[in-house]
């Protein structure tokens, strides 16, 4: 869907087909519902798709020039209406015929002569699904850039977000997670800072060694971290809110804010203690250079037990290379902040 469209607007639905029956056909079923526009080739239906960004195309496979599979793999390819979801109309009633739709990219297919009931329940559950996959990226956009906020007031950078986020979401993934856990894990990670929006800037920023008063403090973020974040039963931000109240916890007890040990501690946060720490010891900070790897193996191994789950730092080592691969891929000043995405990949 459009995004550019305000919530509640008439869909658009581009209808292709070469034989104007079978276009006042589904007009009539749909036309009430839908804003239509018409094609009766593939040539026009690319113009059409690109110039007037509907929601959804309803495609005619037999067709002279272009078939309907060439123009949804056009329509596939094209940066800007990739996007769109495709459903075949077509008297191409079997299985092989159907499985190449669905390869070259259509969501649906719907055999001719079509039943009216059936066209008009496809294209709304598509449309319904469309609309819960916007739904969906634009919270995650909002967990993304909140995490990036407190950025701006820290001494970390944006790309140590983005770094620390992939190596959680490996080691996640290499401890026994499921894809959606861990791709949960990946989005959830940024907010792992949040609640230093709330920290004085006198406090946060300080060059020089936190008084004990101060440190009590700047301590507190994670608490803040976790009320800006709130509770939730499941998904990212079930994720966040463990990950921000968590990271700083330590496996032999001696963490904050609880003193969890072992494995009352989260494995989100074990896993994001570590992915955090990793990356900011072999990063370059205005106050320190970076350590050479060897030395931050050298730390991970020997806080195993005391500071990390003892069983991660293992299972980090043996996927270093894999680590060691996103940390090349996301150098430091290869992205200013402000144009940071936070995707999978």
């Amino acid at each position: 869907m459009n995004p550019a469209r305000a919530p509640g607007h008439q869909a658009t639905l581009l209808l292709v087909d070469d034989e104007p029956l079978n276009l006042q056909v589904l007009r009539h079923v749909l036309q009430d519902d839908y804003r239509l526009l018409f094609a009766r080739d593939g040539a026009r239906a690319l113009e059409l798709a690109a110039s007037e960004q509907p929601d959804m195309v309803l495609l005619d496979v037999m067709m002279p020039g272009m078939t309907g599979h060439e123009v949804c793999r056009a329509l596939r390819a094209t940066p800007g209406v990739s996007h769109i979801p495709v459903i075949f109309v077509t008297a191409l009633a079997d299985s092989r015929s159907e499985a190449a739709g669905f390869e070259v990219g259509a969501v649906d297919y719907i055999t001719k002569p079509i039943s009216p009931p059936i066209v008009r329940a496809r294209v709304r559950n598509h449309l319904s699904l469309v609309r819960v996959e916007e739904l969906l990226h634009t919270r995650l956009q909002i967990v993304q850039r909140l995490g990036l906020a407190a950025e701006y007031k820290d001494n970390e950078t944006g790309m140590h977000v983005l770094r620390m986020s992939h190596y959680a979401q490996i080691l996640a993934l290499a401890a026994g997670f499921s894809e959606r856990e861990a791709e949960d894990l990946l989005h959830a990670a940024p907010m792992h800072d949040i609640g230093k929006i709330g920290i004085p800037d006198a406090i946060l920023r300080k060059n020089g060694k936190l008084e004990p008063d101060e440190w009590a403090v700047m301590r507190s973020h994670v608490e803040i971290g976790a009320r800006i974040i709130g509770e939730h039963a499941q998904g990212v931000l079930h994720t966040a809110y463990q990950v921000a109240l968590t990271h700083h916890e330590k496996w032999d007890g001696s963490g904050y804010p609880r003193g969890l040990a072992g494995e009352a501690i989260p494995l989100v946060g074990r896993i994001v203690a570590i992915a955090d720490v990793f990356d900011a010891l072999t990063s370059e900070r205005p106050y320190k250079h970076a350590w050479p790897i060897e030395k931050a193996v050298e730390l991970l191994r020997e806080q195993a037990g005391k500071h990390f789950d003892p069983r991660l730092v293992q299972i980090f080592l043996e996927h270093l290379p894999a680590f060691l691969e996103v940390r090349d891929r996301f150098p430091e000043d290869s992205v200013t902040l402000p144009e940071l995405e936070l995707v999978a990949g």
